[in-house]
């Protein structure tokens, strides 16, 4: 069963979240799914991916940052503005409140459940940096994360200082998408602290499945080698899929899933029945 709730966050924001459930089939866990730079909770493999993990047994939540650019329409950039604001540092402290409520039984039989987040994309990045920094959370999974936040070149940072924002293009929608500089500044402030890949994923102590396409061109398959590197091996699994890329064969709208997305899926639900206690 699919539920929407529209979440008011402490600064007034509205996250939209989905969860999905299966009360006869609930085996007391649960997993929050956080999407990356220009993606959305109900982007292609998104619906599919919750109702697989709630007819495996989990409580599964969905949602939008605030600042994603997607409004009322689900599937449409239509908040371009706020898309331009966002920050990093201000989607880890979105998720935080998230987990938070989940915890302050905002959403039903979740409450006491052991948590694990997926990640895909930037949003691996956000979702490591957010379990780093607690202590309730049970598992972590990565699916084509990212393993540096600061991801802009010297030239292109400099044009973005002068002329107030960096554009960039959905190939998708065609839409031109702004950035405003109070990214860049969220960076260059926070990238030796809280934005600091290498020091979360030393500093996380949970078990973590790291997964990423060989064939990856939006994110090079190097990256989750990278974040391998920095984590503890005793808990740690890097899982490669050869011969997909960066969403694993899957498209938007969404048109089936694969053998490749299946294996992800399945690799994915294994780990967390097995960690989350």
């Amino acid at each position: 069963m699919k539920k929407d709730y529209p979440f008011l966050a402490s600064d007034g924001e509205i996250l939209r979240i989905s969860t999905y459930f299966y009360e006869d089939l609930f085996t007391g866990k649960t997993i929050i799914f956080v999407h990356g730079f220009k993606g959305f909770k109900d982007w292609g493999f998104g619906p599919f991916l919750a109702e697989y993990f709630a007819k495996c047994g989990f409580f599964v939540l969905t949602f939008n940052f605030s600042h994603n650019g997607i409004g009322d329409k689900y599937s449409e950039f239509t908040e371009l503005e706020k898309f331009s604001r966002n920050t990093y540092t201000r989607e880890i402290a979105e998720l935080n409140e998230i987990i938070s409520a989940v915890r302050n039984n905002y959403f039903e039989f979740a409450s006491k459940s052991p948590i694990g987040l997926i990640g895909h994309s930037r949003g691996g990045a956000i979702a490591l940096i957010t379990a780093s920094g607690r202590d309730d959370i049970g598992a972590v999974a990565t699916w084509a994360s990212v393993s540096n936040l600061d991801r802009y070149s010297a030239r292109q940072k400099q044009e973005w200082r002068k002329n107030g924002y960096l554009e960039v293009l959905n190939t998708r929608t065609n839409q031109k998408m702004r950035l405003n500089v109070a990214l860049l500044d969220d960076i260059e402030l926070n990238r030796a602290g809280i934005l600091n890949m290498g020091k979360a994923v030393s500093n996380l102590h949970c078990p973590l499945l790291i997964a990423h396409g060989d064939q990856d061109l939006a994110v090079p398959i190097s990256e989750a080698e990278q974040i391998y590197e920095w984590a503890d091996k005793s808990k740690t699994e890097l899982f490669k899929i050869f011969g997909t890329g960066h969403t694993f064969d899957i498209v938007h709208p969404f048109a089936g899933t694969g053998e490749k997305f299946e294996r992800l899926l399945q690799k994915t639900s294994g780990f967390f029945n097995k960690y989350l206690m």
